[in-house]
C-alpha cells in the first residue's frame, strides 16, 4: 500500500478567507484540542525512549535532535532550554537543523533534501553508541533526517523519530517511532500548526522526564537552574527560604555564594 501523508491531506475547513477572525480563531482552537489526545496515544513509545535515553545518559550519552524547517527549529529550541532550566552543560542535549544556524531564521534552499549532510553534521560531536539521535519531521520523509538515522543505525546508535504520519519512511528506519497523528492542518500542509505543537509537546516530555530521572529536579523545583537574571535569583532564593526556613537575605547570600539551589542546599545540610 502506498504511503499517504495525512499531514498533507486537504484541510477540514474551506473558504478560510471568507471567515471572520473569530471563526478562524475558534476553528484553529478546535483543531489544536486534538493535539494532546494524539500525543497521549504515543506515550508508550515516548516512555520507552526516555528509559533508553536515561540508561545511556548515565554512561555519558547525549541527545541529538535533528530536523529541517519548523521541526529543526523546535529541536534546537528544546535543546537550548536545557542549560538554563536544569543547569546541564549545553553538550548534553544538542539540536541540529538542516542548513545550520542560518536556517533558524531563514530558509536554506535544498538543505532538507541533502542525504549526506545530516551524518556529516553529527561528526564534529564525536557521535557514538552511547548517544541517542531523534529525528523530527512531520512528513516522516525529510531526506536530511531519514538518511542520518539510517547511518546512525549502521553505527549502532539508538535512533528515534517524531512524525505526524504512521508508517513513514522515517518511522521504518527509527528504532523507536513516535507517531502523533493530528490529522490535516487547518491551512492545508502547514505543519507549523498542529504538527509543530505536538512536536513541541513531545520534546518537552522527553527532555523534562529525562532531566528529572537524571536528578536535576528536587520535589517539583528547578534546583539546578542557571541564575541568569533577577527573576531566577529571586525564585532560587525563595526555594531556599522554604526549604531551610531562613530569612530571605540569608537565603540569597547562600544562593549567590554557591551558584545554585542544589549546591546551597547540599552545603547547608551538611
Amino acid at each position: 500500500m502506498a504511503f499517504v501523508k495525512i499531514s498533507e491531506q486537504p484541510s477540514l475547513y474551506d473558504n478560510l478567507e471568507k471567515k471572520s477572525v473569530g471563526e478562524i480563531l475558534r476553528d484553529i482552537n478546535n483543531e489544536d484540542k486534538k493535539v494532546a489526545l494524539a500525543v497521549e496515544k504515543a506515550i508508550p513509545q515516548i516512555e520507552r525512549l526516555v528509559n533508553e535515553i536515561v540508561s545511556r545518559m548515565k554512561r555519558g550519552g547525549r541527545i541529538f535532535y535533528m530536523g529541517a524547517g519548523t521541526s529543526g527549529r523546535l529541536g534546537v529550541l528544546d535543546a537550548s532550554e536545557i542549560p538554563p532550566t536544569f543547569g546541564m552543560d549545553p553538550s548534553w542535549v544538542i539540536g541540529l537543523i538542516a542548513g545550520g544556524d542560518k536556517a533558524l531564521r531563514n530558509p536554506v534552499e535544498n538543505a532538507e533534501d541533502d542525504t549526506r549532510q545530516g551524518w556529516l553534521d553529527l561528526q564534529p560531536f564525536g557521535i557514538n553508541e552511547k548517544d541517542t539521535v531523534i529525528g523530527i519531521a512531520a512528513s516522516g520523509t525529510t531526506p536530511y533526517v531519514v538518511a542520518a538515522l539510517e547511518e546512525c543505525k549502521r553505527h549502532g546508535i539508538l535512533t528515534a523519530c517524531i512524525s505526524s504520519n504512521p508508517d513513514s519512511p522515517m518511522s521504518k528506519v527509527a528504532d523507536i517511532a513516535i507517531e502523533m497523528v493530528v490529522g490535516p492542518e487547518y491551512v492545508t500542509g502547514s505543519s507549523r500548526m498542529k504538527s509543530g505543537t505536538g512536536q513541541k509537546m513531545i520534546c518537552n516530555m522527553i527532555s523534562t522526564s529525562v532531566m528529572i530521572q537524571m536528578g536535576r529536579v528536587k520535589g517539583n523545583r528547578m534546583v539546578n537552574m542557571q541564575l541568569s537574571n533577577a527573576k531566577l535569583v529571586d525564585r532560587g532564593t525563595r526555594m531556599l527560604v522554604d526549604e531551610l526556613h531562613i530569612p530571605y537575605e540569608e537565603a540569597k547570600r547562600l544562593l549567590l555564594l554557591h551558584g545554585s539551589v542544589s549546591a546551597a542546599l547540599k552545603v547547608a545540610k551538611q
